[in-house]
């Protein structure tokens, strides 16, 4: 099977490489390390640099960077993709039955999305989470409820252009409720959209993720977390600055990856961006 053009450009293929590493780290980890491997400590090597024994170095207490970083990366991606999977959830109806219903149904459900839109995302997230409590499950809700705005937003205007199209129109003319006009012609024309737009978001959602833990207000311990990882180190950069360039290494590289990725498929859905990019 021929890949896309748009992946097999450099771009495309160090992304979706990327991609795929992660997400086979994020499965296999936690399957093949024991859990416990992550959480001993060795007083003995504490702040230990990257020897044979440690290949990534240890933090504070002891404990191996690269066994925390591997399990850490389940943490990160199930937080992301939880979130986004909410944000869906929430943005697409609403999106598709602004778009689609226009007028005041458009207005009062887009002076909602306005109005937490009028807030920074990571400072949204930052509130619901102090407001709910530090805990995992609370940092998904906190992160999906601050990202679905954008989404719905993005699904709204996607839902007008397609509302217009002929075909739309034909259907209409023909006696199609508008429950089927919505599931049977606009919603698959849009999926393209959303996609592109869900694989991007997980970007600034592990961002964000990794944001909310560094400041107390995401996963907590004794849960393994890049964002954690990175808080604990603050105290020991300039001894052991290995301590947060791992965790951070790994946020940067599966951020650049999704990126580089999100922007293959756009290319490869979207017809109309090739010639923009």
């Amino acid at each position: 099977m021929k890949l896309p053009a748009a992946f097999r450009t450099s771009k495309g293929l160090i992304g979706t490489g990327l991609v795929i590493a992660i997400l086979l780290v994020a499965v296999l980890a936690p399957m093949l390390i024991p859990a416990d491997w992550a959480t001993k400590m060795d007083m003995r090597a504490r702040l230990s640099p990257p020897t044979l024994a440690h290949p990534l170095g240890t933090d504070q207490l002891g404990r191996d960077l690269l066994y925390r970083v591997l399990l850490g990366t389940q943490t990160s991606i199930f937080i992301a993709g939880a979130a986004v999977l909410m944000s869906i959830v929430i943005g697409l109806p609403l999106g598709l039955i602004s778009g689609y219903a226009g007028g005041t149904t458009d207005n009062v459900l887009m002076r909602l999305v306005d109005t937490l839109l009028s807030f920074p995302a990571l400072l949204l997230a930052l509130t619901i989470s102090a407001v709910l409590g530090p805990n995992l499950h609370n940092t998904v809700i906190a992160i999906g409820i601050a990202f679905t705005p954008f989404l719905a937003r993005i699904i709204r205007g996607e839902a007008l252009r397609v509302a217009q199209m002929p075909y739309v129109e034909a259907a209409r003319t023909a006696g199609n409720s508008d429950s089927r006009l919505i599931l049977r012609h606009i919603l698959p024309n849009i999926m393209p959209a959303i996609i592109v737009q869900s694989t991007i978001s997980l970007a600034f959602a592990i961002l964000a993720e990794a944001g909310l833990s560094f400041l107390g207000l995401g996963t907590q311990p004794p849960d393994a977390s890049w964002g954690l990882m990175i808080q604990a180190s603050r105290d020991y950069l300039d001894r052991a600055p290995w301590t947060a360039l791992v965790p951070g290494a790994a946020v940067a590289l599966t951020v650049l990856g999704l990126n580089m990725f999100g922007d293959a498929l756009r290319d490869a859905l979207d017809p109309r961006s090739k010639g923009a990019s």
